[in-house]
Parts: structure tokens; C-alpha cells; sequence
């Protein structure tokens, strides 16, 4: 418990000690609804100098010493012993570790009924608060309503734990409607509390369009939460609203919301996803260079397809080289080679092209007839036509390597070369 309020519930107390008995005061009544009202009651003088004395010692950070005092009082009325015990569980509450010990006292105190009016309502709550810090989350659900049935209060945090004892128990279907009372509650205070409740609530019974729902008025209550925003465009791709997916995290994106790898490669596959792949390619490009997005196999691949399909051959290349370089794997010196050659970069792609072979492939025949390609544009015709020769012992490529073989030997003969 917040020490400063507790100081302030108890100084309020200790003032009331010092003002005249009486047992014929009344507390004005609670809430707009009409309830019997509760006489005001005082407790004696010699309990009264003792609780001072506690006060005293918990004001200099006693709380051990004061305890003690208040432990050791022998009350004798019944609102004496109610108003003691509450004391003493509020000194247990304090200590941070004794909160059994708390709740045993506060039901002391509440059971006789017969605390003024703001005391006993502060005890219900607080033994329902320290119920919930222990998890006994239905007993703090009881008293929970049963403060609000005393105080005829209604206030948005006490329905957002309400609504957390109903998602702790794992009755989902029931955290929706203590929430929204807390969203009414709140009024124009909002708490984004509630909404994390009910999208909890929406995601884990797999209910994604009322999630969506719940995370659109969210983003606009609670623009600044970059989490909202994450998780709206997260959730529109659950429910395949795509289009919405890429504008909420585009948007989120430019505000400087999206931190994580995980968020930034959906990002970027919603890029490609929708025909984009330049911005993909220059979003992950970015945040690989950064260290943001890991530089594995999986994301330079990624990466190199981007490229790719953004038809900018030279960088696609290049990444499948590093990845080649990377996991020593045949495929990608093989696709470094064939984009290469497309980039008419011959003598770099038979290079590729070699090292691809020289780590084995299933098509080695198609291998050698684009190494046979490139020999020819780069005129080596000799080199050219034993690479196609290679390719004809291929039954794959016999026969389109048969083509290529004749019109590498003419090409030769007319510009007069030996092969």
C-alpha cells in the first residue's frame, strides 16, 4: 500500500480521536442512490493514545515498533476491536510479505459490520485488493462487488480488476463485460487497461474480428501506443484484410513504432505480398545493415528475392553471392550465376557457375550450357563449345544443347576461329 495515502487515512483518523466523543453522529449517504446512513463512531480514549502512539512510531518508519503497540491493545468494545484490527491490517499490508496476515485481520475488522462508513468500505476494497495479490481471485471478486454494493461506487479500476480476476480464473467470455463497464467508467480518462483486457480476451477464444475492432478504437484513444498500432496491422493480417495490414503498419512504420525483427519482416512480406518489392527490398536491405534484422541465410534470401523481383539484377546477385559465400551451398552460387549472366556480368557468372558444380548439382547439364552462353558472348568460342559438349552428355539437355553446339561451331568458322 502506497505509504503517503496511508499516512493520510491514518492522520485522518488519529484528528477524528481528538474531537469529543459521540455516538450519536451520522455519515452523510454515498452515491446518488438513497441508503440507510451508519452512525459515526469513536473509539475510547485510552485505545485512542495508543493508536497515536503507533502513528507516531509508523511516521518514523517503525512499522515493527507500531505493529507491536497495536498488537498489544486490549480492546474491549466491539468498534474498538474493528477499528484496531483494521489498523493492524493495514500495518501487515505495509510490510509487503504478510498480506495472509492483512486479509486475516481485515475480515476481523469488517465481519462485526460496525465501522464508520469510509473505513469499512476502505477495508472490502482493500481485502479484495490483497486477495488479488495473493490470487485467490474469487474472493476478491466477492468483495469486489461486495464494496461496490456497500459504497454504491462504480469507478473504472475496480471493474479492470474485476475483469483481470475473471481473465486469471481463464473465464475469457467474462472479462468482456466488467471492461466495458471500466471504458464507461473512465469516461474522458480513459486507462488503456480495459482494451488489453478485452483484445486478451477476443485473441486467445481466436476471435480476431472483435479484436480488430477493440484495437481501431484503441488506436485512436491511445495514438501514441505504438503497441496498438503493431498489433492492429498483426491482426488484420489474421483476419486477411491485407490492404489494411500494409497501410496500419506502413503508418506505424513511419512514426517510428515498428522496433522488432519479427515486425519489420512482416512489413516487408506484406511489401511483396502486394506487388512491392522495391520498398521491401529497401526496407530490409536497411534494417539488415542496422543489425535490427539478423543477417542469417533465411533474411538475405528474403532479401536477394526482393531484389529479385524488383527487377534489380545486380543487387539480387550480389546478396545471393554473400549468401552463397555464407552456407557454401551450390543452389545459390547457381542463382548468383544465372542473374549474372542476365546482367551480362559473363566472366563473373561462370565463376558462380563453376564453384555451383564444383559443390555438386542435380542440373548440371543446364550449368553448362549457360556457362557455354556465357563463353560465347564473351567470343571464347572454343571454351564455349567444350562447355556445350558437356551439356549434350546430359539426356536433360541433349538435345537443346545439340542446337546451341552448331551454332556455336558456325559462329567460330565465320569469324574464323579454331575450336
Amino acid at each position: 500500500m502506497n505509504k503517503v495515502i496511508l499516512s493520510l487515512v491514518i492522520a485522518a483518523s488519529v484528528t477524528a480521536m481528538q474531537l469529543p466523543l459521540t455516538s450519536t453522529a451520522f455519515a452523510a449517504g454515498v452515491g446518488t442512490e438513497e441508503k440507510a446512513k451508519r452512525p459515526t463512531q469513536l473509539v475510547g480514549p485510552s485505545v485512542g493514545k495508543k493508536v497515536a502512539a503507533a502513528f507516531e512510531l509508523y511516521s518514523a518508519d517503525d512499522i515493527p515498533g507500531a505493529l507491536q503497540i497495536l498488537l498489544d491493545i486490549d480492546a474491549k468494545k466491539d468498534y474498538d476491536k474493528a477499528y484496531v484490527n483494521r489498523f493492524i491490517a493495514i500495518m501487515y499490508a505495509t510490510m509487503g510479505d504478510k498480506e495472509e496476515e492483512a486479509i486475516k485481520y481485515l475480515e476481523m475488522a469488517i465481519k462485526p459490520d460496525i465501522l464508520n462508513e469510509g473505513d469499512h468500505g476502505d477495508a472490502i476494497k482493500l481485502v479484495a485488493d490483497l486477495q488479488m495479490q495473493t490470487q485467490k481471485y474469487r474472493p476478491a471478486l466477492v468483495n469486489y462487488n461486495r464494496w461496490m454494493d456497500f459504497t454504491g461506487k462504480s469507478d473504472g479500476d475496480t471493474w479492470v480488476k474485476i475483469a483481470n480476476a475473471h481473465y486469471s480464473l481463464q473465464e475469457l467470455d467474462k472479462v468482456i463485460a466488467p471492461a466495458d463497464k471500466a471504458i464507461a467508467a473512465f469516461g474522458d480518462k480513459q486507462s488503456q487497461n480495459p482494451y488489453i483486457l478485452k483484445l486478451t480476451s477476443y485473441y486467445e477464444r481466436k476471435k480476431f474480428k472483435d479484436a480488430v475492432n477493440v484495437l481501431e478504437t484503441a488506436v485512436q484513444l491511445f495514438p501514441d501506443v505504438k503497441t496498438f498500432w503493431v498489433q492492429l496491422g498483426q491482426f488484420y493480417t489474421l483476419v486477411e484484410d491485407y490492404d489494411k495490414a500494409l497501410a496500419t503498419l506502413d503508418l506505424a512504420y513511419k512514426q517510428g513504432y515498428l522496433e522488432k525483427e519479427s515486425e519489420i519482416k512482416v512489413l516487408a512480406s506484406l511489401y511483396s505480398q502486394k506487388a512491392i518489392p522495391f520498398k521491401s527490398a529497401t526496407l530490409l536491405e536497411k534494417h539488415i545493415a542496422s543489425g535490427t534484422v539478423k543477417r542469417d541465410d533465411k533474411n538475405l534470401s528474403t532479401l536477394a528475392n526482393a531484389w529479385h523481383a524488383a527487377q534489380h539484377i545486380d543487387k539480387a546477385a550480389k546478396y545471393y553471392g554473400e549468401l552463397a559465400k555464407m552456407t557454401n551451398e551450390a543452389k545459390y552460387y547457381s542463382k548468383q550465376g544465372m542473374l549474372l549472366k542476365q546482367d551480362e556480368q559473363f566472366k563473373s557468372s561462370i565463376v558462380a557457375f563453376n564453384k555451383a558444380l564444383e559443390l555438386g548439382v542435380d542440373n548440371r547439364g543446364q550449368l553448362y550450357m549457360s556457362i557455354a552462353e556465357a563463353h560465347f558472348y564473351l567470343e571464347q568460342y572454343k571454351l564455349a563449345n567444350n562447355a556445350i559438349e558437356k551439356a549434350m552428355k546430359d539426356p536433360k539437355t541433349k538435345r537443346a544443347a545439340k542446337g546451341w553446339s552448331g551454332f556455336i561451331k558456325d559462329t567460330a568458322q565465320r569469324k574464323k576461329v579454331s575450336i
